[in-house]
């Protein structure tokens, strides 16, 4: 039976926190054509919105599928929205609480497997897990809860499929294709790659 690392070494905290930034300018580029796109699904449907939500869920599961170790999912996502609140957004402060309700909603994913199981299921929980984080703080900083329970079923519904999708599956893509350069190669994630080859 594979034992699981927790200790974090440190070249877990230096990938976690280039990950971080990288997923930040990410969210600082999204803020503007993700919220655009919100705006836009959400005045279709009230509550389709979400469909834009997975882009700011994915430092987390990137984080979680990359180190592998307690914290990396709520470190990565935490350091992202600290970057996207520090270059600026209509958000301010609000961002690292979600930042912190997402990274926690995928964490406890990566927790339920044991920290071992890292599969393309796995991250699209993961996805489901961050959305939900977001939902949850969502129904008080956004005052959610009085725009009624369609509203907040359709938003919850279309913020996991996005989390499915533009968080778990492009995450997991990502750590596949970060691998493949041989970038993981000190990770987990990498040296799957070379015990694929």
């Amino acid at each position: 039976m594979q034992v699981m690392a927790t200790h974090w070494r440190v070249v877990d905290i230096v990938v976690a926190a280039v990950l971080g930034v990288a997923c930040g300018l990410i969210f600082w580029v999204w803020n503007s054509i993700g919220y655009a796109w919100y705006t836009a699904a959400d005045a279709f449907t009230p509550g389709l919105g979400g469909v834009a939500n997975g882009v700011w869920l994915l430092g987390g599961v990137l984080g979680g599928l990359i180190i592998r170790k307690p914290g990396a999912a709520i470190f990565v996502e935490v350091v992202a929205a600290t970057v996207s609140a520090l270059i600026g957004n209509q958000w301010g402060i609000e961002t690292l609480y979600s930042g912190i309700a997402q990274g926690l909603g995928a964490e406890l994913v990566f927790f339920v497997f044991g920290y071992r199981r890292f599969g393309i299921v796995v991250a699209a929980l993961a996805g489901v897990g961050a959305a939900l984080g977001g939902w949850c703080l969502e129904l008080v900083t956004s005052a959610n809860y009085a725009k009624g329970a369609i509203f907040n079923a359709i938003y919850l519904a279309s913020s996991s499929l996005s989390g499915v999708f533009l968080a778990g599956i492009l995450a997991f893509i990502l750590v596949r294709a970060l691998a493949a350069t041989g970038a993981l190669d000190r990770f987990a994630a990498g040296r799957e790659r070379q015990h694929l080859v």
